[in-house]
């Protein structure tokens, strides 16, 4: 199955579309996408995994792999480290993301297969699906949804499924 958020703040789950958030510099195609340019990246994503904050909440119900954060899980962001795209320790020597977050919207955070498959430097990092703040307020790139939207697409999701990016 595929989920598709557009660029005019829609996801469509199954037969539901609810509200999402998107970059504020819009949806640029993935040869165009790089580092900190606040864009989304256009294109059909894997789910590869989940992330979840255990002291907010249970695990999402999912068939995919599930993950509790700690304080010390992060995400590089740094083009010029090896570890570029991927989840790290912190602290970490380059420039990462924290995961555990105070303001709830890592809570759960869906990695999806942006420049993954292997990394690329500089053509963006940190692709998530992930909660909304209230207003739905723009993200840095990622997709964002309320939270029972999100833990309704990972209860239907399945190995294989992904998430697509669209104009």
């Amino acid at each position: 199955m595929i989920f598709t958020a557009t660029a005019d703040g829609w996801l469509d789950i199954g037969d539901r579309r609810v509200r999402a958030a998107l970059g504020p510099a819009g949806v640029r195609p993935a040869a165009e996408k790089r580092e900190g340019d606040l864009a989304s990246p256009a294109g059909v994503w894997p789910i590869r995994e989940v992330f979840y904050r255990p002291d907010r909440g249970p695990p999402p119900a999912t068939e995919f792999r599930v993950h509790a954060l700690t304080e010390d899980d992060g995400w590089c962001d740094d083009p010029a480290d090896a570890q570029y795209n991927r989840h790290v320790t912190l602290p970490y020597p380059a420039s990462a993301e924290q995961l555990w977050r105070d303001d709830h919207l890592y809570d759960i955070v869906v990695v999806l297969g942006h420049n993954d498959d292997p990394p690329v430097a500089g053509l963006g990092s940190a692709i998530f699906l992930h909660l909304a703040k209230p207003d739905y307020a723009p993200t840095h790139g990622c997709v964002a949804v309320a939270r029972e939207d999100l833990e309704a697409l990972l209860a239907l999701a399945r190995p294989g499924d992904a998430v697509e990016i669209r104009a």
